[in-house]
């Protein structure tokens, strides 16, 4: 078979590029919205006085999510992308449905937690796979992850004005048919695979779990994005009130605190991934981001009874944050054994639902039996121990991954190929995957000889 080469995404791909993150964006706006607002909201429902089981209700979709996003992907597998998506979706679009005419913190949590059953993310990805080729691949996801990223920012300006529109159960009506929106981009937008097939850079393989957990370089990386979410997840228990009783501003009036905020540290990361990814500087970049991140909450709890202080808190927060989120998938990428990534990107998610679980129970406990500040001294504490592990991380490799189609060959070719390519200046591992005819490479990112290794593959084939 050919290789391609083409630098462009074809017509296909970049519909099914576009429609795929539209889902993501359409399931993710409900979700994050609700954020910014149900801390006041629950304030007026029967149990809502409870900050522990506001935070139970902001944090257990990621439970289910935890729990259901690695088995939903492999289902994907066996039963077909679409087949999934359209049970999670209709599972999301009841919880937000039930969550809508709650009337009480109990139903709201129950609707919340239906909602997280709906875990179609791994799914959509293996779509995504299935769709694209696999040079281009990486691009696709790239769409996708600025799509969830804009998505973040815009539900947490829009969410309180949509409170003032529409109210609470208004915003959870509006998830629900969103969802139902998505449904129908999946039938009518999202092309059909012509075959679908695992894909070792996008979906979790169950062989490659046990390995990917015994890496001590990812599981920093696994407890950073626990704690980033975890710390991310209380906050929310937490700052809604304290802007409405501190700053003496009205719920309606919060955008004006998220927009410059979200705006600005959208923007502002650019020049530091640029830095981390361009010209190698990934450890200093990302390590800097940990020691703001845990400023940041320290501070807040400092100045969580002043208003000046809390908005500047908050924007070094979302600094942060926003910096990491965007870092830390591409240091999976480069840590991950080759042909483990999408092992490795699987249990990285779930440690992520995990620590939005545990971030709001947790967050909602503190909260209500210690203070306000004491949800972010604990989230100081977790930052903390992340930045200790941060800075005594090895180097990242300057390396990026590729792949390439080679072909249909026995498992003795494929080690052939293999040994063949890791003899080629620049390749630093290389794994040939027979049942999946792919080759993964990871390379150095200057000194890598690509046309040596297409002439290798081309010549194989």
């Amino acid at each position: 078979m050919k290789l391609a080469d083409s630098n462009v995404l074809t017509p296909l791909e970049r519909r099914a590029t576009a429609s795929l993150a539209l889902i993501f964006a359409l399931r993710m706006f409900g979700m994050f919205s609700i954020l910014p607002v149900l801390a006041v909201y629950a304030q007026h429902l029967p149990g809502g006085n409870s900050p522990f089981l506001v935070g139970v209700a902001l944090g257990i979709d990621g439970l289910a999510q935890a729990c259901l996003q690695i088995p939903f992907g492999l289902l994907s597998d066996r039963y077909g992308r679409k087949r999934m998506i359209y049970i999670g979706l209709t599972l999301f679009a009841l919880g937000s449905f039930v969550a809508a005419f709650a009337t009480d913190i109990y139903a709201i949590i129950l609707g919340r937690l239906i909602q997280g059953t709906g875990a179609v993310a791994a799914a959509i990805i293996a779509l995504t796979a299935d769709l694209t080729r696999e040079e281009h691949r990486a691009k696709s996801m790239a769409v996708i992850g600025i799509s969830i990223g804009a998505t973040f920012g815009a539900s947490m300006v829009l969410g309180p004005t949509l409170n003032h529109l529409i109210g609470v159960p208004g915003i959870f009506a509006l998830t629900g048919v969103l969802a139902l929106c998505a449904m129908a981009v999946v039938a009518f937008v999202v092309p059909n695979p012509v075959t679908s097939r695992v894909h070792a850079d996008a979906e979790t393989v169950p062989e490659q779990i046990t390995g990917v957990l015994m890496n001590v370089e990812l599981q920093r990386l696994n407890f950073g994005i626990f704690s980033l979410h975890a710390a991310m997840r209380g906050l929310f228990v937490v700052i809604p009130l304290v802007l409405l009783n501190v700053g003496q501003l009205p719920l309606e009036q919060h955008w004006k605190v998220y927009l410059p905020i979200m705006s600005i540290s959208f923007f502002a990361v650019i020049p530091a991934i640029i830095v981390a990814e361009k010209y190698g500087r990934m450890k200093p970049v990302f390590c800097s981001a940990v020691a703001l991140l845990f400023l940041a909450t320290l501070l807040m709890a400092v100045f969580i009874n002043n208003m000046t202080g809390v908005v500047i808190t908050l924007f070094m927060f979302f600094l942060a944050f926003n910096l990491l989120e965007a870092t830390l998938p591409s240091l999976v990428s480069k840590i991950a054994p080759a042909g483990s990534k999408g092992t490795a990107i699987g249990v990285y998610n779930s440690f992520q639902f995990f620590g939005l679980f545990l971030g709001g129970a947790l967050g909602g406990f503190l909260a209500q039996h210690v203070s306000s500040a004491g949800v972010f001294a604990f989230a100081a504490g977790l930052c903390g121990a992340w930045l200790l592990l941060a800075l005594s991380m090895r180097t990242p490799p300057k390396v990026k991954t590729r792949m390439f189609h080679v072909g249909t060959m026995n498992e003795t070719q494929a080690r052939a190929l293999s040994s063949a390519l890791l003899g080629i200046t620049g390749v630093e591992e290389a794994v040939v995957i027979p049942s999946e005819g792919v080759a993964y490479l990871k390379v150095s990112m200057s000194e890598w000889d690509e046309s040596a290794a297409l002439a290798l593959m081309n010549k194989e084939n």
